[in-house]
């Protein structure tokens, strides 16, 4: 029973996603999040461009809320719009702003916007990107596949699971369907292989330089200074002491 309950919510709110991603289906929409609270359900919508989402007034939201209390029959759906501050770093809102060039545009610079928009990932600082555009919607006899890549993606392991982030999303143009995947490498992931150098302070550096200057002006003064010589003296005064001593004696 408990498993039956578990796999009827999750198939409920992979529903929920589907019919709001299909409602909301405009430029800067990436993905939803449901979470149960004891007032009951929130649903974060997150986007770049709140502004469409939320409409005029509100009166998006309104009109989805009621959706959900008649067709999905939630009690106390509560809808958050939460905001995304880099769309570049989020591949399903990079992922929705190519398939809606096309479907205004037209695919067939297809190859300029691809490169622009892994330039546009890149300029915010991610550590390696990836799109690939195909279908039979791009223009030729058969259908085509093209891959846009850039800096240092992880295709298998532990990173690339727990740390890419991948996003999808399709276009029906008139000429076909074009389907299009972005995956990106985030800033703040720690690569295995990734060694830091630990910098030496200026002032050590410059101690360790300034040392064997000094050390060779210290021999080179001690070159310049004359020998004192001290076994001499030592001799000429034995000498007299001698003469001395014969003397008194022959007196």
């Amino acid at each position: 029973m408990i498993e039956k309950d578990i796999l009827s919510k999750k198939i409920k709110e992979h529903q929920i996603a589907e019919y709001i991603s299909n409602v909301l289906d405009k430029p800067g929409y990436s993905h939803i999040e449901i979470k149960r609270t004891p007032l009951g359900e929130k649903i974060i919508i997150y986007t770049s461009k709140p502004g469409l989402i939320v409409g005029r007034k509100g009166a998006n939201i309104k009109e989805l809320t009621e959706v959900l209390k008649r067709r999905f029959k939630m009690e106390n759906p509560q809808i958050e719009i939460g905001e995304i501050e880099n769309p570049n770093l989020n591949p399903q809102s990079v992922a929705k702003n190519i398939i809606h060039s096309f479907e205004r545009f037209g695919p067939k610079r297809f190859k300029f916007t691809g490169y622009k928009v892994l330039d546009n990932i890149m300029d915010s600082g991610a550590k390696g990107a990836e799109i690939v555009i195909s279908g039979r919607g791009l223009p030729g006899a058969r259908a085509k596949t093209w891959r846009f890549s850039s800096g240092h993606l992880k295709k298998s392991g532990d990173i690339s699971e727990s740390f890419v982030k991948r996003g999808f999303a399709v276009a029906h143009l008139k000429s076909g369907s074009v389907g299009v995947k972005v995956s990106i490498l985030l800033p703040d992931t720690l690569l295995p292989d990734h060694i830091e150098l630990e910098e030496e302070k200026e002032e050590e550096l410059e101690k360790f330089e300034k040392e064997p200057q000094e050390i060779v002006k210290i021999n080179k003064e001690e070159e310049k200074q004359p020998k004192k010589k001290k076994s001499k003296k030592k001799t000429k005064k034995k000498k007299t002491k001698k003469v001395e001593d014969g003397d008194t004696k022959k007196k």
